[in-house]
């Protein structure tokens, strides 16, 4: 009897997924697929932990399907590259952020827009182009089309590149295509997280005035000192919000969580711009007379497509923009989640993969 082909047999893989709603992870035995010949398969390093997996292994948004390997902000070293892959090697310094794959033929994905390809697949909680379910980076390794993966500058240490992939996208996407990425332009950040604080470093680069809106007085130091944020709102504060009303060219909202938009339209200039970057579990009150009065817009941005991913990481490389981030273990994930539930961290957990992860 013939051999089977090797690529018939998937490699043994581990990591840590969800099992049901309580959002648990635990260690989990799966496989990816050998490397094709466009595909290239790194050994994952770090990951970080992104609000979106604290939805997602909880059902938040209800499309989880179990069991849920969580993780898309990844990054590592190339140890194999398929025999039409051309622009990575053996060795470099690699990444993969929100997605894996999409049609390559659709208006989107011909304009490097595959993040908006009405096809897309992402890197986990979806099903890839060979019919498996895609698993995330909380695992030992990964295997992607070089299409998705992102080179790492050699000055980013790869811990801080982790979250660039998603919080650094995200931010940087939305800053770019609405105009807010020229001097002296006036941007609102609200929230101070995890896509907060790196949305402020990236305007701040591109010589934008920032202000940071936020519910905790405690974080305005922070903010202003260790961020470089030009001033700081409470947003509780009925008489700093008054006094700011109509200043800003545009916001980023970051916040994922329900809160009022109307005192933030209050803030901007005619013609100004709310774009929406957090995931709220439930829909959002929006009147629509304080649109009216100004021309103001509420729009949304999510992440970018791959080519802007990677002139984003170029660019973090080049202004030497770093997340704040707690590295922990892979044992520390489920505490790592409870934390992130209730905003205790400065300001993105990152997995140390490569040190931690040991395979059951």
């Amino acid at each position: 009897m013939a051999k089977a082909p090797e690529e018939e047999h998937p490699v043994k893989a581990f990591g840590w997924a969800a099992r049901d709603t309580s959002g648990v992870l635990s260690p989990f035995n799966f496989s990816r697929r050998v490397t094709k010949d466009e595909d290239v398969s790194f050994k994952i390093l770090y990951c970080g932990i992104c609000h979106s997996d604290l939805h997602s292994v909880k059902n938040d948004w209800g499309n989880s399907t179990y069991p849920l390997l969580p993780g898309h902000e990844v990054v590592g070293v190339v140890t194999e590259v398929g025999s039409k892959v051309q622009k990575y090697k053996v060795g470099d310094r690699v990444g993969v952020g929100g997605m894996v794959g999409a049609c390559h033929t659709c208006e989107n994905c011909e304009n490097n827009l595959e993040n908006y390809c009405p096809k897309v697949i992402l890197t986990y909680n979806a099903v890839d182009y060979d019919g498996t379910k895609t698993y995330g980076g909380y695992s030992d390794h990964m295997v992607a089309n070089e299409r998705y993966i992102v080179q790492i500058p050699d000055n980013l240490p790869l811990d801080v590149a982790a979250p660039l992939l998603c919080a650094g996208i995200t931010t940087y996407s939305p800053l770019r295509y609405f105009g807010l990425d020229k001097p002296g332009t006036k941007v609102g950040v609200v929230g101070l997280g995890g896509l907060g604080h790196v949305a402020v470093k990236f305007a701040k680069a591109f010589g934008a005035i920032v202000t940071v809106i936020s519910t905790s007085p405690s974080k305005k130091q922070e903010a202003i000192e260790a961020l470089g944020a030009d001033s700081f709102l409470v947003s509780g504060n009925q008489d700093e919000m008054q006094a700011a009303m109509g200043t800003l060219d545009g916001i980023i909202d970051t916040v994922s969580a329900f809160h009022a938009l109307v005192p933030l339209l209050f803030l901007l200039k005619s013609h100004g711009k709310i774009i929406m970057v957090g995931a709220p579990e439930k829909p959002l009150d929006l009147p629509v007379f304080p649109l009216i009065m100004g021309r103001k817009m509420v729009a949304g941005s999510g992440g970018g497509g791959m080519k802007e991913t990677q002139e984003m990481i170029d660019f973090a490389g080049k202004h030497n923009i770093t997340p704040k981030i707690e590295v922990i273990p892979m044992d520390y994930v489920n505490t790592a989640m409870e934390r992130l539930a209730k905003a205790d961290v400065k300001y993105r957990f990152v997995l140390d993969i490569g040190n931690t992860l040991k395979a059951a």
